[in-house]
């Protein structure tokens, strides 16, 4: 009797220690704050999943700004990324800075062997993310990249439905807006986005990128044979230095890819169109339009949330880190995908400079 409530309260035990240490919070460092989508994790200070403890941002009045807004103590800000590296030793970091800056803090994380999640793309250029790569792999870190469309419970389900149509075909991606100025971006946001030299480009970057994660993940992580592309400067006024308007096609053995990125859109949008042997999936961020051969009508379904961790991209982080969930070759968010979708930009970039179609490297 007391062996079997000894092993009774040995299990209860176990149980709590087990739920106590899935519930034990991320710690996160932010590195910048000068893209937008750092409202995101921002927002989620507060939320107990992870733990905010500490930003590297040189420019102190939007700090202020931005911790006076979400409540955060002023205690968690540093000058430089090092130093609050060395004195918060974070779990892994979030990338809120421009592209360009994604390779330092590459450079001062892996070393330390602390985890990397930069916002979409990966990098300026093909040079940068290779440099990124290696630091990666010799340290053994992490490295992720978020997308918004990553979190789609409509995408999700295309996915997993896609053999409901048979081998793809085409696949057209639509993807951006009205462009940075006519949406309100931060003034420290617009600075660099339409730099060419901290962004890598205008909307072939900024846009093009999710076009090339989405097919390079319906595509089972395949590398496409060729690249072309051609960019406009419709708003030259505007953003005199980079493109505004981007359309690239990947072409497979037995498949094409468009990716249309845009700031000249009536209003914003992100939605994909996927055509298979005998139908098709359309999916935006609520819900997917199918139809499955031509003998059947077509469908429209609204789409929930992914499941936990999967709807969310530090929900998502802290999964990975804490070995709840293992990152694929194939998933949205690794690093080999988003090496091959820096393959695709990069020969974007050149074929719509050159005027010509660019082939890659097998």
């Amino acid at each position: 009797m007391k062996l079997k409530i000894f092993l009774s309260m040995l299990f209860l035990t176990l149980m709590i220690t087990g739920f106590s240490q899935q519930a034990k919070p991320l710690r996160v460092g932010i590195a910048g704050l000068t893209h937008d989508h750092v409202h995101g994790i921002l927002a989620r200070a507060h939320d107990g999943d992870i733990e905010i403890v500490g930003i590297a941002e040189s420019n102190r009045d939007l700090a202020e700004r931005y911790l006076k807004q979400y409540n955060l103590p002023l205690t968690l800000l540093y000058s430089s990324l090092e130093e609050m590296l060395d004195k918060c030793k974070p779990e892994a970091v979030c990338a809120f800075n421009s592209i360009k800056e994604h390779l330092a803090v590459v450079k001062a994380c892996a070393p330390r062997k602390i985890n990397v999640m930069v916002e979409k793309p990966l990098a300026v250029s093909l040079a940068d993310a290779e440099q990124m790569q290696t630091l990666a792999l010799k340290y053994g870190i992490y490295l992720l990249t978020n997308y918004e469309t990553t979190w789609y419970g409509s995408n999700r389900r295309a996915f997993e439905m896609l053999d409901s149509i048979g081998d793809i075909r085409k696949i057209v991606v639509h993807d951006g807006h009205q462009g940075p100025k006519e949406i309100g971006v931060s003034k420290e946001f617009f600075s660099w986005l339409t730099d060419p030299v901290k962004n890598g480009g205008g909307a072939v970057m900024d846009f093009g990128c999710y076009g090339a994660n989405l097919v390079t993940w319906l595509m089972k992580g395949e590398k496409p044979l060729s690249v072309f592309a051609v960019t406009q400067q419709i708003k030259p006024e505007i953003y005199p230095k980079v493109d505004d308007e981007a359309t690239i096609i990947v072409t497979y053995p037995k498949a094409q890819g468009i990716i249309q990125a845009s700031w000249n859109w009536p209003f914003g949008r992100k939605d994909i169109e996927i055509y298979g042997q005998h139908g098709y999936m359309i999916a935006d961020r609520n819900g997917m339009k199918t139809k499955t051969s031509s003998e059947k009508e077509e469908e429209y379904q609204t789409i929930p949330k992914p499941p936990s961790p999967y709807q969310d991209p530090f929900a998502y982080l802290a999964a990975v880190i804490h070995g709840q969930i293992t990152v694929k070759p194939t998933d949205l968010s690794s690093l080999q995908n988003n090496m091959i979708v820096m393959e695709i930009l990069d020969a974007a970039k050149r074929s719509a400079k050159e005027g010509k179609l660019i082939y890659l490297k097998k």
